[in-house]
């Protein structure tokens, strides 16, 4: 009884632990894809933002009629009416494509442009009216580092989010991009500088930390580590480094911000990740407890009744394996166990006597079949090959058809060895090159045959013409041109002779292969491939036997595998 116990309660165990890791890490990893996914959105949220208000300035930049109105220096009424009539609606119907509260700043190099801006006194522009329009001269910025530092202009590509100017004390950023005009392509002129300034909060509205959780955080931070944004608590997170995959007792998953600066930081909180875990920890313990009761019971009713009667099966069942049908099993009762008895009792009376009757039957039925498939191959080939000398007689081509009538009794001599089924693999090759000599004196210099077979497959037994069928289909069905290229390979792979017939012929579909290996078919052209894959089954089992991979239009390769013997 106490084995028993041992034997239940180590599976016990080991399945209640194992099922507890991989649920506890199911779930923690479903809780990061989880959260994954939402920074993700967060990602595309942003970007929406971004290329909303990025179109305001691609609209500006775009537009070559707006580029020479600022570049213009006529004075007088038609600068005004250029700048009342074109240049200050475009701005304003660029500023409407959005509906984001922003500040739009152009820079003129034009010094006959007017300014036209709002005086702040201090204050966050933003917070006196939604969407602002300014027009500066460029003089205000040209000693400001950051103008100084923009990089080279590339048409259509240079283009930055930045914090400039005041925008860090109330927590705006600003996409700068120039006004170009483009008089003599590919020249670049500058005509002045947009900015378009928007609330980090406006940006920034998607990143919310109670989206992945309450205890949990939300960064958006440049390279150096420097906080742009937040949303939750960070205070217990000031001082951390973000680089590692954890800070403190937080988990920190990032996410980069196409097109920013920047990236998004999750510290997620550990209560997250562990809250559904201890729900798996509580269940295993308690399933694993039920498990090991109601296990143990069971044993304690069962092993004392069925121990005795099983180990007296075991034993008959031992001697059946050994051969012994002769024991036999008497149990008392009219339960399971007494009818197994019975029927073990008649299954070793019916097998000692099928044994004679069905097996011998069945083994001298085999080698009948084998011996009447392989007495069909001969007069296959020899009604194709008389044909074709038929068909030399007839042409009058006396010298081919002497040379083909010389090398079709070679083939003979080789293929009857003596009445027996099986050669050695050398006069397998040399039957085939008999067979190629027959038909090259018909091909003569279109065909091409390659030989690659390994020295270690020549000292090996064989079936005899397994081939020679699949060299006479390509010759039969293959060809595509003028020419035809086949390459035998031979080799040995583990304890099998792995042969292989490659051709670059016409190929032919899946479909077509099935048909030919099928055995319900017995008519059509893939006779001979069946009658070799048949062959080869039947004497060395169904482990062996003919594989075909072709492409149309690219060529076939038939696999034929045999045990080394």
């Amino acid at each position: 009884m106490f084995s028993y116990v041992v034997f239940i309660t180590i599976p016990v165990l080991i399945i209640g632990y194992f099922s507890y890791s991989i649920f506890n890490d199911s779930i923690r990893n479903q809780t990061r894809v989880n959260i994954q996914g939402t920074l993700k959105q967060m990602k595309d949220n942003i970007a929406s933002q971004r290329g909303e208000l990025e179109r305001v300035a691609d609209v500006l930049y775009q537009d070559a009629t707006l580029a020479k109105h600022l570049n213009s220096y006529q004075p007088g009424w038609e600068k005004y009416f250029a700048l009342t009539e074109y240049s200050l609606p475009k701005f304003r119907t660029a500023i409407e494509t959005t509906t984001q509260n922003i500040w739009l700043s152009i820079y003129i190099h034009n010094e006959l442009m007017p300014e036209i801006y709002h005086v702040y006194g201090g204050a966050d522009p933003l917070l006196r009216e939604p969407q602002l329009l300014d027009i500066y001269n460029i003089r205000r910025i040209t000693d400001k580092t950051w103008y100084i530092d923009l990089p080279k202009e590339e048409y259509g590509m240079t283009k930055q989010w930045m914090q400039i100017e005041d925008d860090e004390p109330f927590r705006r950023i600003s996409f700068v991009r120039r006004l170009v005009d483009m008089p003599f392509p590919p020249h670049i002129r500058e005509v002045g500088l947009m900015r378009v300034s928007v609330h980090l909060s406006e940006l920034f509205r998607s990143v919310n930390y109670q989206e992945i959780g309450n205890n949990s955080a939300l960064i958006v931070a440049d390279a150096g580590g420097r906080v742009i944004y937040s949303s939750g608590d960070i205070s217990d997170l000031q001082g951390l480094d973000w680089s590692e995959s954890s800070a403190g007792d937080r988990l920190i998953i990032r996410q980069p911000l196409p097109g920013l600066p920047y990236e998004l930081i999750a510290a997620v909180s550990a209560d997250i990740l562990d809250k559904d875990a201890k729900k798996v920890t509580t269940l295993t313990a308690v399933v694993c407890s039920i498990c090991f009761l109601v296990f143990s019971f069971v044993a304690a009713l069962v092993s004392s009744y069925f121990t005795k009667r099983v180990m007296k099966i075991v034993a008959v069942l031992k001697a059946f394996r050994e051969g012994d049908f002769h024991k036999r099993l008497y149990l008392k009762g009219n339960d399971e166990f007494y009818q197994i008895a019975q029927a073990l009792n008649e299954l070793g009376q019916n097998t000692h006597q099928l044994i004679e009757k069905v097996y011998v039957t069945n083994l001298k039925k085999k080698e009948a079949e084998l011996e009447s498939m392989q007495a069909q191959v001969n007069p296959h080939f020899l009604y194709n090959t008389l044909s074709s000398i038929s068909r030399l007689a007839k042409f009058g081509e006396v010298e081919k058809q002497h040379q083909m009538i010389m090398n079709l009794a070679t083939f003979y001599r080789l293929s009857l060895n003596d009445g027996r089924m099986i050669i050695s693999v050398r006069k397998e090759l040399e039957q085939v090159q008999a067979y190629l000599d027959i038909q090259k004196v018909k091909y003569e210099e279109r065909l091409s045959v390659k030989f690659d077979v390994s020295p270690d497959v020549i000292r090996y037994d064989t079936m005899k013409l397994i081939l020679q069928p699949f060299v006479e289909n390509v010759l039969k069905h293959a060809w595509c041109a003028d020419r035809i290229h086949i390459r035998i390979t031979g080799e040995l792979s583990k304890d099998m002779i792995v042969f292989c017939v490659i051709d670059d012929g016409v190929g032919m579909t899946a479909q077509r292969i099935k048909e030919i290996l099928d055995p319900e078919d017995t008519g059509g052209s893939g006779y001979g491939v069946r009658n070799v894959d048949q062959r080869i089954k039947l004497h060395y089992g169904k482990d062996y036997g003919v594989y075909i991979y072709s492409r149309p239009g690219i060529g076939t390769t038939v696999r034929i595998t045999i045990p080394a013997m």
